[in-house]
């Protein structure tokens, strides 16, 4: 699964990715300087796996990951080609959520490539372009089903009416994931087209030291216009986060932490948001050669979790040993797990919760 960085030049996309992967892309204070969509796997924050590592005592541990794409810098006119505009906007295609920058700080070092700071106006710079890009994509095809509707195909005629909705909402510069439609609807004609403003998003407001905690009136203002949205919202000081990546040892970095009286680094609240962003959680496989946290779409089956190990085991599923993390974390060994009657068995209709620690029976 990934999740795409988007913003305007300098408003801090490269320095969070930085923060996020240590790939360390060039981060500098002119538009453009990531011209490649750098990328970069995440490591998934979850104590759960720790624990589970402390009470199994593995030969390796591997946690749940997100791949993290840092897009260049958008600019208006993208979507008709301006600045690298098209190969920008063909890279989020690919994703599968979005994580809009915004900058919500004054800092005269730092240039704004529109001259002064206003976050409302750069979310709706980068809204406006990539619904634009949605439009033209709703407008082609519906001039193709059109014809088919003619012929009085009746699945072309409902397709038409979905995608006229879709192109009236774009053009009152809304965007595809804020409009109500039916979820049959949805799956059948929308999804296939994968619009860009159909993808969830994350908007991280970029402010200064002072403001990481409590957030600031320019970030209240992202609060209030991205509420129909369906969208997230995370303050975040990238400065911060990025001299937090810098240091070396997990000590240091306990240290300088508790000097600014964080908890832990943004950055994790950050891919823990992108995961969940993503409808994703994680279920648990423990045993002496490995402790693994393994990602699962939420609602997902016992075989098609299975599946994500290998397809035989989905193939040939008979059933699931099941036990939940908080009773793995209370009896902190299987055996007295088994003499409390904490492991259940479950069958192909069981929907997996998050935090199962699990063990599939299957016969190929």
């Amino acid at each position: 699964m990934k999740a795409g960085i988007v913003g305007l030049p300098n408003v801090g996309k490269s320095t969070l990715f930085n923060s996020l992967s240590n790939a360390k892309a060039q981060s500098a204070n002119f538009p453009f300087c990531t011209i490649e969509p750098n990328i970069g796997v995440v490591n998934v924050p979850d104590p759960r796996l720790e624990r589970l590592a402390e009470i199994v005592n593995p030969q390796r541990v591997l946690p749940a990951t997100v791949e993290i794409v840092d897009i260049a810098g958008l600019v208006k006119g993208a979507s008709k080609g301006e600045g690298l505009g098209n190969q920008f906007l063909g890279n989020i295609r690919e994703t599968d959520a979005i994580i809009h920058v915004l900058r919500c700080f004054e800092d005269d070092n730092v240039v704004h490539v529109d001259g002064n700071v206003d976050p409302v106006r750069d979310k709706e710079t980068i809204d406006i372009e990539l619904q634009l890009k949605d439009l033209e994509t709703a407008e082609k095809k519906l001039e193709k089903v059109k014809r088919a509707a003619k012929t009085g195909q009746k699945e072309a005629q409902k397709e038409a009416e979905i995608l006229q909705k879709i192109v009236s909402w774009l053009e009152q510069g809304q965007s595809v994931r804020s409009l109500d439609l039916d979820d049959e609807d949805w799956e059948t004609f929308v999804k296939p087209l994968q619009f860009i403003t159909d993808k969830p998003v994350m908007y991280v407001c970029n402010v200064n030291e002072n403001d990481a905690v409590s957030g600031n009136d320019m970030v209240e203002k992202i609060k209030a216009i991205s509420q129909n949205e369906k969208a997230l919202v995370l303050t975040l000081a990238v400065g911060i986060e990025a001299d937090i990546a810098e240091l070396e040892s997990y000590e240091e970095r306990k240290m300088f932490l508790e000097d600014i009286d964080f908890e832990e680094p943004g950055v994790s609240k950050l891919i823990r948001s992108a995961y969940d962003l993503l409808n994703q959680q994680t279920y648990f496989t423990a045993g002496e050669k490995e402790v693994r946290a393994w990602t699962v779409r939420k609602g997902a089956t016992a075989p098609e979790v299975a599946g994500v190990i290998h397809t035989d085991f989905q193939k040939g599923f008979i059933r699931a040993e099941v036990i939940s993390f908080a009773d793995y974390d209370k009896y902190a060994s299987e055996a007295k797990i088994k003499e409390a009657g904490k492991l259940r068995i479950e069958g192909k209709d069981y929907i997996v919760k998050d935090g199962d620690v699990m063990n599939f029976r299957f016969n190929v």
